[in-house]
């Protein structure tokens, strides 16, 4: 990739001779969506189910809690034969409500969005931000679910998970999750080395905090740039290198290689994080012995 210059952003407020990459004319930065990122800009591996995923956990689930329901009613109609017909439905209601809203709700809260056909299945439901579901999640899903999956004989259930970019059911929509493959290997990439000829600088740069997507951007252009064609990943270089300039100051020495620029502040990113994190296990740690001592 050849060097090239930009000119010190209008952020930083002394002016200084160019320095540092240039975006080609139109380029942009790259910020992809639709992947769960944390606030590290690190990719969760997780992909959303498939449809047929998703059908078989459900047919899964219905013959389970049908077995369940009909056990219970085979159950009740022997040790309430004498009653009286309202007392008979009223046990029928609860133990329907039961078995198809109150048990998927505590599987679901118990264990984190799993269910019998999830297992089966290898997917799981989870927070649309990727953390696990809690009981106003798994609640939520199994009302919703009594109307569109029951009720309804999953209907809408079926058009939404077709129309909706994660396959979405409404009660994932109302609920804020989505089913996500759980036997999907998460492939962990990691940073190429420090830069020589940028070490010293990037040690004293003050480096900001940039969108997690442009983050997100420059980690994938890092993973895969060797597969690259040349003048894309000399484009693409540039762009997110523009990207990042606008947030370190003071700029790479001049004629700085945008793709060991993108290495150097994400490599110096994560070492400071690294840092923090340990100091801060230290003074817990300290804390911790004085509180003992005490």
């Amino acid at each position: 990739m050849a060097p090239t210059d930009v000119p010190r952003p209008a952020a930083h407020p002394a002016p200084a001779p160019p320095a540092g990459p240039v975006p080609p004319t139109g380029a942009r930065p790259v910020d992809p969506v639709g992947d769960v990122v944390t606030g590290e800009a690190v990719v969760l591996g997780l992909r959303a189910a498939s449809f047929a995923s998703r059908l078989l956990s459900a047919a899964i689930d219905a013959v389970a809690h049908l077995l369940v329901l009909g056990a219970l009613l085979y159950v009740s109609q022997a040790l309430l034969s004498s009653t009286d017909e309202a007392a008979t439905a009223a046990v029928v209601l609860a133990e329907t409500v039961l078995c198809l809203i109150g048990i998927p709700t505590a599987v679901e809260t118990a264990t984190r969005g799993r269910s019998l056909g999830k297992l089966v299945a290898g997917v799981r439901a989870v927070r649309d931000d990727g953390g696990p579901v809690r009981f106003r999640h798994a609640v939520v899903r199994a009302l919703a679910g009594f109307f569109e999956l029951w009720a309804l004989a999953g209907s809408p259930a079926i058009v939404c998970a077709l129309l909706t970019r994660r396959g979405k059911r409404v009660g994932d929509l109302l609920a804020g999750t989505y089913v996500v493959r759980e036997r999907t290997a998460a492939r962990h990439v990691p940073l190429p080395p420090m830069p020589p000829e940028l070490a010293g600088w990037a040690r004293s740069a003050d480096i900001g905090r940039p969108p997690d997507g442009t983050v997100l951007a420059a980690r994938q252009f890092l993973a895969r740039a060797g597969s690259l064609h040349p003048s894309s990943r000399t484009a693409l270089g540039t762009s997110l290198a523009s990207a990042l300039l606008t947030h370190v100051a003071p700029p790479p020495p001049a004629g700085a290689d945008p793709e060991r620029f993108i290495t150097a502040v994400l490599v110096e990113r994560r070492d400071r994080e690294l840092t923090r994190l340990q100091r801060r296990a230290r003074r817990t740690a300290e804390l911790e012995r004085s509180v003992v001592r005490r």
